[in-house]
């Protein structure tokens, strides 16, 4: 998996595979849309501000851009552990910190209420946390031996894996 290449509004609609057209129209996507940092992280992600149970998310796959719009549950963090692990980038966290991502399937399954889910990091910065240029307020990334481009790649290879699970039919 490689970063996005900058995508126009239309484009990124477009991308959208666990939503109906007419969903991803309505999708409130920021401004300057084509302007925003697509490079930089390995996935562009975000919360939704004025839905705080949404999220957006965009990733470059061997046959184009795929959007998902997972859903954030919301309300009390019931754990017993004090801290939980990013599934994506083995990032751990307080317990807010980590959030489930739970994405309807697309196509039919989908439109049957059929999900998959995963833990990651509730900012969706798993990109920035793999390389170092953010750290997690209460815990760090356990110290690794494998490079950081092996890092990048399970990073890559873990989203990929559940991008797949969402467009599986």
């Amino acid at each position: 998996m490689r970063p996005v290449r900058a995508l126009s509004d239309s484009e990124v609609r477009g991308s959208f595979v666990n939503c109906s057209k007419g969903e991803a129209r309505r999708l409130p996507l920021p401004r300057g849309t084509a302007q925003l940092p697509w490079s930089e992280p390995d996935f562009p992600g975000r919360r939704d501000g004025g839905a705080p149970d949404r999220a957006y998310l965009v990733a470059a796959r061997a046959d184009g851009p795929v959007g998902i719009t997972p859903r954030v549950p919301t309300g009390p963090h019931r754990s017993l552990t004090r801290t939980n692990v990013c599934s994506l980038c083995i990032t751990s966290h307080a317990v807010s910190g980590v959030a489930l991502l739970a994405a309807r399937r697309a196509g039919e399954a989908g439109r049957e209420g059929n999900t998959v889910g995963t833990y990651v990091c509730a900012d969706l910065a798993c990109s920035l946390y793999v390389r170092g240029l953010k750290r997690s307020a209460l815990v760090t990334r356990p110290d690794e031996s494998l490079p950081l481009e092996e890092q990048i790649a399970r990073l890559a290879e873990r989203l990929d894996d559940f991008l797949a699970k969402v467009l599986a039919s």
